[in-house]
């Protein structure tokens, strides 16, 4: 048997390596060379965005797609309004002015009161969707929380989503007159019960989960409400909120035809009756411009305070 201070006992340990651990090379360093170890496989990496179902492409990267598409869609406008005269256009002025005309219509609209009239809308439709949504959402919160209260609702709420715009108008005037009231009760009667459904549905995709949990704690039914299911369906609800205030500002021009001295609307039957095209098609993409500011705001808070939900 060698003695612990043998050369041969020194490289069996190299060979053997301890207790099952790497190979010990002998003193000086030299020993039988270790093999490298085999390259690991290849990690799978995700799936690009691009061919991906419902991924959604980079931030950057999907401002610059929205970006690219308003310039095609000007693009396509100026290529079928392009002319030196208007018999040289693939499209008459008289249709579809271009977008140097339309633009260039600017100054004149801002000498018919173009602020007064943005102001005097969007008062009109914050005051009547301001309180079609308080009344909405209070409606769904507690029907979606008591279905007696849904079922005892839900006949008048599918008759007023199917009743059409147009048959609001004569009814409003009828209750509220044709003063600035008539066009507040009609932006609220048209949006209420959208914003009542949507809210009922926001409430239900609340998981079951955390109602059971808040029973378990001996939370009561009111606190259930409040403090679970209105608070976790907040997001969703705002998100409701968004789309629909864009419809309500498309609602307004029908109610701002009645009587209405001021609005973007009342500017609209003003341009139509006067034959002033360019201008129609610039207040229309005005109000689009409105619409997405208030969709922008209102989605820049949804983030701010539900930074939890990476959805939105």
């Amino acid at each position: 048997m060698p003695a612990p201070g043998d050369k041969g006992s020194n490289a069996g340990l190299g060979a053997l390596g301890g207790r099952g651990g790497p190979p010990i090379p002998p003193a000086g360093g030299k020993g039988p060379s270790v093999a490298p170890a085999a390259a690991d496989p290849e990690i799978p990496r995700p799936p690009r965005w691009l061919t991906t179902l419902r991924a959604q492409p980079p931030a950057v990267l999907g401002k610059v797609l929205g970006l690219a598409c308003i310039l095609f869609v000007l693009l396509i406008w100026y290529l079928f309004t392009a002319g030196d005269s208007p018999a040289d256009r693939p499209i008459s002025p008289s249709k579809l002015p271009s977008p140097g005309d339309v633009f260039g219509s600017y100054d004149k609209l801002e000498e018919r009161g173009l602020a007064d009239g943005i102001i005097a809308t969007m008062v009109r439709v914050l005051k009547g969707f301001g309180l079609a949504a308080i009344v909405g959402v209070v409606l769904g919160v507690i029907a979606s929380s008591f279905r007696a209260v849904a079922a005892f609702l839900n006949p008048i709420v599918l008759f007023g989503r199917s009743l059409p715009l147009a048959a609001l108008i004569p009814i409003t005037i009828l209750w509220f007159g044709i003063d600035e009231k008539q066009k507040e009760m009609f932006i609220f009667i048209a949006s209420v019960p959208f914003i009542f459904s949507d809210t009922v549905k926001a409430i239900s995709l609340v998981p079951q989960t955390y109602v059971e949990c808040a029973q378990t704690l001996g939370a009561t039914r009111w606190q259930i409400i409040y403090k679970v299911l209105f608070p976790l369906a907040l997001p969703d609800i705002i998100t409701g909120l968004r789309f629909l205030f864009g419809l309500a500002l498309g609602y307004i021009m029908l109610a701002e035809a009645i009587n209405s001295r001021e609005g973007l609307g009342f500017m609209i039957n003003t341009g139509e009756r006067l034959g002033l095209i360019e201008q129609n098609y610039l207040l229309l993409i005005i109000i689009g411009i409105l619409a997405y500011l208030v969709d922008w705001l209102l989605r820049y808070m949804q983030k701010y305070f539900f930074f939890y939900r990476k959805d939105l």
